[in-house]
């Protein structure tokens, strides 16, 4: 989150798709706590859209049980909830209809003319992506992009189903917007323990020497769920788990971990480092597919007491669908820092364990000395940052156990953030929905680094789409994925490794 000692300017947020489940449970919260916060400026407006005929005060009532249920300040006090929302309306409106749009400029200017300035004017699309390209197009017929520095349009993911439709999208909102008022949401990367991996790396001259192939042996990316695709089957049975999360989230991990310093701070340069990144990863033949890549589909099971359905049993899912519910991916970089180093990336619904974990193990020691007994609990050392459920950066180093003897056990130095701080982390969303209002796009996906993600990617979808796994599905519910995934690690002499379940 940027420096607080910035002021936001009065903002008006026009929110397609205003009734709709993100609204309710990310972006209305996420504002509603930026405002307790003191991050909201005195002269704002949040502008709810959609097609269900409300009055303005019947969508503030929705609003406040949205906040009561899933704010993280719990329910809204009276008085806080009474000034907030005053500035709530509610406009209907058909998005594909360009009148509608008319109405939007005419808001626009009631607000400009009542504050006596320009405010800036997010449009913040939470609606299906089949949509995007519909809403941007009519912004632009009603000429409400004009202003290259006030009007700003954000974006949730997916962007594009491919290489091909990701190019198509980011040319059609260039042809409107410049790159910098385009705000491509990847909530991950608004997460607290991910924005700590840029200040762990840059801010301690201790890790930078350590950094590379000479000490790191390789890195896991993890991130799991233990729910299904629930209500989403129609939407996940045309995207799949890599789609869904290796092309946008894991990537983004991998190059918080791989990038190289940035000059600066600054979005661009920062961005750049990314960019770096994901150019110098090592394409997949159709061999290394086979090789490098696992898919994996849920089978029926008991998660938690309770009997689960599979994959292709649950609603609007196809029953002999293709799509896979697990991937993983080996990943080389090729450039001075990383060869040889492979990045391990796995992710998957139905599984063990909630969690979303970076594990980068460095090389041993070259060579031990002491006796066999006394290392017989040998680990090597593991720097292992936690994003969720707990957050966490904890390094696993060998010490001595307390006694006569010498025995050596592995020992943990951990900053945890509910034991370090008594002030609670904020959302991703508050993060990146006040870094919108602010400007600042270090947070945010730029159009080439999509197109450089999709473009490495392509091979591996390519090669399932066009061959039909015949073993799906693959793995049970609650489990750690298909045998195949333990098989791509082992390989390399190592492992996935898992948070231990607190009790």
């Amino acid at each position: 989150m940027s420096n607080s000692s910035i002021k936001t300017q009065p903002t008006i947020f026009i929110i397609f798709g205003g009734t709709g489940d993100l609204t309710s449970r990310k972006i209305a919260p996420a504002l509603y706590n930026l405002f307790l916060d003191g991050w909201l400026p005195p002269q704002y407006a949040i502008i709810g859209t959609g097609r269900t005929q409300f009055t303005d005060e019947q969508f503030r009532t929705n609003l406040h049980s949205d906040i009561d249920q899933f704010s993280r300040s719990g329910k809204a006090k009276e008085a806080k909830w009474n000034e907030f929302e005053q500035n709530i309306y509610y406009q209907v409106s058909d998005i594909k209809d360009a009148e509608t749009y008319k109405e939007f400029g005419k808001s626009i200017e009631k607000f400009n003319t009542a504050w006596k300035t320009k405010a800036n004017v997010i449009f913040y699309l939470a609606v299906s992506p089949n949509f995007f390209p519909i809403i941007a197009a009519n912004i632009a017929k009603a000429k409400l992009a004009v202003d290259k520095e006030l009007v700003r349009i954000v974006i949730e993911k997916p962007f594009g189903h491919d290489l091909e439709t990701a190019k198509e999208l980011n040319k059609l909102l260039t042809g409107i917007f410049h790159e910098q008022q385009v705000y491509r949401i990847d909530h991950y990367l608004g997460k607290e323990t991910v924005q700590n991996i840029m200040a762990f790396r840059f801010a301690n001259s201790i890790m930078e020497p350590l950094w590379n192939r000479n000490y790191i042996e390789h890195v896991q990316i993890s991130v799991t769920e233990q729910l299904g695709v629930e209500e989403r089957g129609d939407y996940y049975d045309g995207a799949g788990a890599m789609r869904d999360m290796i092309q946008n989230h894991l990537l983004q991990l991998l190059c918080h971990i791989a990038m190289e310093p940035p000059v600066s701070f600054n979005a661009d340069e920062v961005r750049d480092r990314k960019v770096d990144v994901l150019r110098a990863m090592r394409r997949f033949g159709p061999d290394d597919v086979r090789m490098s890549a696992v898919r994996g589909q849920y089978a029926s099971g008991w998660m938690q007491g309770k009997e689960v359905p599979g994959y292709r049993e649950e609603p609007k899912v196809n029953p002999e669908s293709n799509t896979e519910t697990f991937a993983a991916v080996k990943f080389f970089i090729d450039n001075w820092r990383w060869q040889g180093v492979p990045f391990y990336a796995r992710t998957g619904k139905r599984m063990h364990q909630s969690s979303s974990v970076i594990t980068i193990q460095f090389r041993d020691v070259p060579h031990l000395i002491f006796p066999t007994g006394a290392a017989e609990s040998w680990q090597q050392n593991r720097l292992i940052i936690s994003i969720q459920p707990e957050m966490s950066i904890r390094l696993q180093v060998q010490a001595k156990r307390p006694g006569l003897d010498m025995v050596l056990n592995t020992v943990d130095m951990v900053f945890d953030y509910k034991g370090t701080y008594d002030t609670q982390a904020p959302e991703a969303y508050e993060t990146l929905i006040l870094d919108t209002m602010l400007g600042d796009q270090t947070l945010f996906m730029r159009g080439d680094q999509v197109e450089a993600a999709w473009e490495l990617i392509m091979p591996i979808l390519n090669t399932w789409q066009n061959k039909k796994s015949l073993n799906f599905p693959n793995y049970s519910a609650d489990s750690w994925g298909p045998e195949s995934a333990e098989a791509l690690i082992a390989r390399d002499g190592f492992n996935w490794f898992t948070l231990p379940i607190k009790k």
